[in-house]
């Protein structure tokens, strides 16, 4: 390109902003309308682990992504729908005239994105317009039946839109629309709902219904509890589809209230749990008892079939046979062999879980972990805030999860919405970092779903443990007091196993065991030295002799 041709349009484009910036500071913006920046960019702590959890793949809704070269395919199925949304609209009504009502609209839209926006106020409300005729008809498909669909889905859209919600073309759609940097302001599928329907219809209603049809099938807590009412009033107040998700899984109060509750409900269990509190110290005997003697048993099995054992009763012989040869050097060296093996085995009963690759987890054992010791893990039927862990009982309540192909994309930028937004307590987080926490392995997954707690649509266990490895600590946190009453409840639990306490106890005494192998090794080789030279073999068959 010519430089004055390139100089000439970017002397356009900085007049055009400037243009854009006089008309929005001669109109000027009350910050009492109550509009706050709702669409946020994703911290790029979060954009470096997995791009393609946030960027868009198949449809960009909004200016973030809309000049995109590889789903600019996608605008012509936009103006398909567009079209055909423009069908309905009653009182003969265009799709210009919602643009019309749009640019009225445009500081109000501006305000609702963290980044500067460098569209022009027709662009941007023809672009909005398009965008959100093309959600509404996509939301048709979660429309109750008796209310009947807005349009009916064109041939040329089946491969896309499809209300049995089983195509993959679905599912890449349904993962883009929940993305942070592809929302679009709420009340814009209000105002083109209201080009639909007369008032006497009830349009937010409809609305409503759709809208939560949808996050019922994309959240990913079962009995997670909605009622119409609220979202008849609350719902078309939020600021866009993510956020609505995200208000629903996590209440508006940081858990206090359940927070009280589950107090409550433990001060109850205490009290019940004193009037058997004989019973209950005796049992607790009986299992200190039955702890003391069977880790002692267990580990003199483990060493019986061990090779160490072989060795100490092949020693004599082992003497005795070297000693009439002049091979010494090779008796020396089984010796070391035989020592090193028998190092190599008591390092695999102690692994040292501090090497683990997961430095970035929260201190709390692994499912498997708890599970050896005696926790049981039992679902809830709720939310995050049913999270609680009963130390008389020792069970570990946990939330069912539904997990498929839209989880990770659904949960991870839930993560990065509630980073943005920086709550008083970031629940959600803390829940996802507990997850990470207790899951290392698909034996951890196994578990969990054969407790009914983890309903896994994935091909396997292990990319469910994948997917909660993945999502490592990459933003700020906070406290949540009944997330982290539970994993301070596991951990004492934990550490105040008697089988924990044993299993640190041997871990500690392994270097003065080596240290007694060393000494051993070098007595045995001191004995095989003299033996050489004053014929220990008579001593030991004097009959022989």
């Amino acid at each position: 390109m010519d430089p004055r041709q390139l100089n000439h349009i970017v002397q356009l484009h900085d007049q055009e902003w400037v243009i854009n910036i006089s008309r929005i500071l001669e109109e000027g913006f009350d910050e009492k309308d109550g509009v706050c920046v709702s669409i946020f960019t994703v911290p790029k702590s979060l954009m470096s682990s997995k791009q393609e959890a946030y960027v868009p793949q198949v449809v960009a809704i909004g200016p973030y992504h809309r000049r995109k070269p590889e789903i600019f395919e996608m605008e012509r199925c936009k103006l398909t729908s567009a079209n055909r949304v423009q069908k309905s609209f009653k009182r003969q009504s265009k799709l210009h005239h919602l643009v019309q009502t749009l640019e009225q609209n445009d500081i109000t839209i501006r305000a609702c994105y963290h980044s500067f926006l460098d569209y022009d106020k027709a662009t941007l409300a023809w672009m909005f317009a398009i965008d959100a005729s093309f959600l509404l008809e996509f939301l048709q498909t979660y429309s109750a039946k008796k209310e009947g669909s807005l349009v009916r889905i064109s041939s040329k859209m089946n491969h896309l839109i499809d209300y049995t919600r089983r195509k993959t073309s679905h599912h890449a759609i349904l993962r883009d629309i929940i993305m942070l940097e592809n929302q679009i302001p709420l009340f814009l599928l209000k105002q083109v709902q209201s080009f639909c329907y007369d008032q006497e219809d009830n349009p937010d209603q409809i609305l409503s219904s759709m809208l939560l049809r949808f996050c019922q099938d994309l959240s990913p807590f079962e009995h997670v509890i909605i009622n119409d009412c609220y979202l008849q009033e609350e719902c078309l107040q939020k600021a866009h589809l993510l956020d609505l998700l995200y208000s629903i899984i996590v209440p508006k109060e940081p858990l206090m209230d359940l927070q009280v509750n589950v107090e409550k409900k433990e001060e109850n269990e205490e009290e019940k749990g004193d009037k058997n509190l004989f019973l209950r110290g005796l049992i607790a005997i009986l299992n200190m008892f039955l702890y003391i003697n069977s880790i002692p048993i267990t580990l003199i099995e483990k060493i019986y079939n061990s090779k160490i054992v072989k060795f100490i009763l092949m020693l004599p012989y082992k003497f005795f046979l070297y000693f009439c040869s002049s091979n010494h050097e090779a008796a020396v060296t089984q010796v070391v062999s035989s020592v090193k093996n028998v190092a190599e085995e008591m390092g695999s009963i102690f692994p040292d879980k501090e090497n683990s690759p997961l430095v970035e987890e929260i201190s709390i054992p692994s499912v498997s972990e708890l599970s050896k010791i005696g926790v049981k893990f039992c679902r809830t039927k709720g939310g995050l805030g049913t999270i609680n862990f009963n130390r008389c009982s020792g069970k570990f309540y946990l939330p069912i999860i539904h997990l498929d192909d839209n989880s990770e994309v659904v949960l991870r930028n839930l993560v990065a919405y509630e980073a943005s937004i920086a709550p008083e307590a970031m629940v959600f987080s803390r829940y996802t970092e507990l997850m990470n926490g207790i899951i290392d392995s698909e034996e951890d997954v196994r578990i969990l779903r054969e407790c009914g707690i983890v309903l896994n649509r994935l091909k396997s266990d292990e990319e469910v443990a994948n997917l909660w490895n993945g999502m490592t600590r990459s933003v700020r946190t906070t406290k949540v007091p009944i997330l982290d009453k539970a994993i301070e409840e596991v951990n004492g639990y934990y550490l105040g196993s008697w089988k924990v306490k044993m299993k640190k106890y041997l871990s500690g005494s392994w270097p003065f065991l080596a240290f007694i192998a060393a000494n051993l090794l070098l007595l045995m080789s001191a004995v095989d030295a003299g033996c050489s030279v004053y014929s220990c073999f008579k001593w030991y068959n004097p009959e022989d002799s």
